[in-house]
């Protein structure tokens, strides 16, 4: 897939380290990653496949935690890289089968819960998030924990606007589904189109007002009364397992 150039290698102040055996196994094996430098214990080096331009450093695990934040799980690896170049919505578009399924989020910024996202998008074939450039966390150590390494193998696009981009994913074909906990039709009743973006916002607010105005239809989980909402990745692992059954049922 076509990545946008970010521009010269090395010009980055602002590189993302990344930890824990997960998270840096997948950046090792993604072509379309650049790792620099990584801190690693003897067990953990006899674990990992550096390739030979890795300046690796062999450190204990006391240095190792001085890499990170506080109380993170290192487990015993450190890596410092380039971000991943940008992905064109238009390729994404474009590479889209009939059954394709994209995730809009809206001004989700925790990066444990885009990194949870990101993991449960990989487990249901997404064919990418999308999300707004500005009100987005950055790559980091938190997110690529938590996304497990589908950091590396999920496409996910930044966008400046993200009505523009809703209109772009209409004009491919995609039913657009907000979520949202106060709309009377449900999830699955709202599924049909082969092609579905669903959308969600952040919790708390929601979606905003021009998000949610770009949307083909508002859905909401089923859940108990004795609960008000859901967290946004969970909300959005349900929200994907459903696409997915509906999908399989077309």
């Amino acid at each position: 897939m076509a990545r946008k150039r970010k521009g010269k290698r090395g010009d980055n102040p602002n590189r993302p380290r990344f930890w824990g055996k997960h998270a840096v196994a997948a950046a090792l094996d993604n072509p379309d990653r650049t790792v620099l430098k990584a801190w690693t214990t003897q067990e953990m080096a006899n674990y990992m496949n550096f390739p030979s331009e890795v300046q690796v450093v062999r450190a204990e695990v006391t240095d190792l935690a001085r890499l990170v934040p506080h109380d993170a799980p290192h487990q015993g690896v450190v890596i410092e890289c380039e971000p991943l170049e940008d992905i064109w919505l238009g390729d994404v578009l474009a590479e889209a089968d009939e059954k394709s399924t994209i995730l809009v989020l809206d001004q989700v910024t925790d990066p444990h819960n885009v990194g949870a996202i990101l993991r449960s998008a990989a487990a249901f074939d997404v064919a990418a998030i999308v999300t707004q450039d500005r009100h987005a966390p950055p790559e980091g150590g938190a997110l690529a924990k938590a996304a497990s390494g589908a950091l590396e193998t999920v496409p996910w696009v930044r966008v400046v606007n993200l009505a523009r981009a809703l209109d772009e994913m209409a004009e491919a074909g995609f039913w657009r589904i907000g979520l949202a906990g106060e709309a009377d039709t449900t999830l699955a009743e709202a599924l049909g189109p082969k092609r579905v973006a669903l959308v969600l916002g952040a919790e708390g607010p929601g979606m905003r007002a021009n998000v949610r105005d770009h949307c083909d239809a508002l859905a909401k989980l089923p859940i108990s009364e004795r609960m008000e909402s859901l967290n946004v990745s969970n909300a959005a692992a349900i929200s994907l397992y459903a696409a997915s059954i509906a999908g399989r049922g077309a």
